[in-house]
């Protein structure tokens, strides 16, 4: 067995993604290399009436085949979004689930708050109509384990399964507890991402009601602004990241295409406020700390992170200060970027994104930018590669997700090397 620090080692083989900025991984990357914001105006809903009139919609959406038509009909956005990356992830990987291993292949698809839409319509027609009218697909289209489970009945996955649940942090978290899974040998694949469909009115009013969105009402591109002296706050969007990751000899053994090595990963809470971020990034710079320790590497060796970012005042200065006191002086030396500038916050969905770019930055030595960073903000003070991406070798890379709760994750990936 080959390991790493006594451990399995974990790799990553396929990659699937539906984002607002393109609904394959192929047309994801060249988005966000070309600095192109999926930021537009509210179309799924009627949003007269509401302060926050944007979002991150993915756009032009067909859920994958391999849903039955009539079944796609009962089954919520989410879902749709999380079967269709998963299955580009496992084409992409080139992983066949046969008898003789899917009792070996498991998954763990986070969101942070399930179908919410179906749950909204649901209630809507117990009142208006009463519960008989009620539909027997109601529950088991709203719990947030659906993703999950639908992906092995799609594929065929019969291994390790669970849903995570952690708010904005859940795609970091829903990878590093799957690399977790084939660690300590429960599985040899994970099928693993996050996927998120919560742009409803009652979400957009309470994110709008606690402050936290960007009020932009002229040009929706330019309303994330992450790291930006001008900022206002985030905006929501929507979709689905996934990835396959194997068990290193597995991968090997039958001559997989390895993109990058995912070597560890750090959890952590506040403990402070389920809203707020503890002073200057205290928590978020643990799960830092801790994914640099569980990985084997000292903070000089990162090239990348693709931070949190998520444009909001007191996100951007302390997840920034958390940086400077994990990374020292190297921080320095580090290109550090929000793609949340372009995609928006896909909330679970938005740490599993942001890990993909972090495999593509490594495979590709292009490091995406961030864009609508105009104004520099004298407490932000790292290289965010303003505007423009930048070309440069990456052997590794981290991505940051913060979550309401005080949930943090941080994974850290790197070229793989026999």
């Amino acid at each position: 067995m080959n390991e790493l620090c006594g451990r399995r080692r974990v790799v990553v083989t396929g990659l699937g993604a539906v984002s607002p900025v393109g609904n394959t991984v192929a047309a994801t990357w060249e988005s966000l290399v070309a600095g192109r914001s999926g930021i537009d105006w509210i179309t799924l809903f009627d949003s007269d009436g509401f302060a926050v009139k944007i979002a991150g919609e993915v756009k032009d959406f067909q859920p994958s085949p391999i849903i039955d038509t009539k079944e796609a009909r009962r089954i919520d956005r989410n879902v749709h979004f999380a079967v269709t990356a998963a299955g580009e992830a496992l084409a992409d990987s080139g992983l066949a689930i046969t008898p003789e291993n899917m009792d070996d292949i498991g998954c763990v698809c986070g969101t942070a708050v399930g179908g919410i839409r179906t749950l909204i319509d649901g209630q809507m027609l117990l009142a208006a109509k009463g519960p008989d009218r009620v539909g027997p697909f109601v529950l088991q289209n709203l719990i947030p384990d659906t993703a999950s489970g639908q992906i092995a009945i799609s594929f065929g996955v019969r291994g390790h399964n669970m849903a995570v649940v952690s708010a904005c942090a859940t795609g970091g978290h829903a990878l590093g507890e799957a690399a977790e899974a084939i660690r300590r040998g429960d599985a040899v694949a994970m099928v693993a991402g996050g996927t998120e469909a919560a742009i409803v009115p009652l979400v957009l009013a309470g994110f709008t009601n606690m402050r936290a969105l960007s009020l932009e009402s002229t040009c929706p591109a330019q309303a994330s602004r992450p790291f930006d002296a001008r900022r206002q706050g985030f905006v929501m969007s929507e979709g689905c990241a996934m990835m396959i990751l194997e068990d290193l000899d597995h991968a090997r053994a039958r001559g997989a295409r390895i993109y990058a090595e995912l070597l560890g990963y750090g959890s952590t809470n506040d403990a402070y406020h389920l809203a707020a971020p503890s002073d200057n990034g205290e928590g978020a710079g643990r799960a830092m700390a801790r994914a640099l320790r569980r990985s084997g590497i000292g903070p000089e060796d990162v090239d990348y992170i693709n931070a949190h970012g998520t444009g909001t005042p007191l996100n951007d200065r302390f997840e920034t200060s958390a940086i400077r006191h994990v990374f020292g002086a190297a921080a320095d030396n580090l290109v550090v970027t929000s793609t949340k500038s372009m995609t928006g916050h896909m909330m679970g969905a938005a740490g599993a994104i942001e890990a993909l770019v972090c495999v593509k930055t490594i495979v590709e030595s292009v490091i995406p930018p961030t864009i609508n960073l105009e104004v520099p903000d004298p407490d932000c003070d790292l290289d965010y590669a303003p505007g423009v991406a930048r070309r440069r070798p990456v052997r590794v890379a981290m991505s940051n997700s913060l979550g309401l709760g005080g949930h943090n994750s941080s994974i850290v990936f790197r070229r793989y090397e026999e």
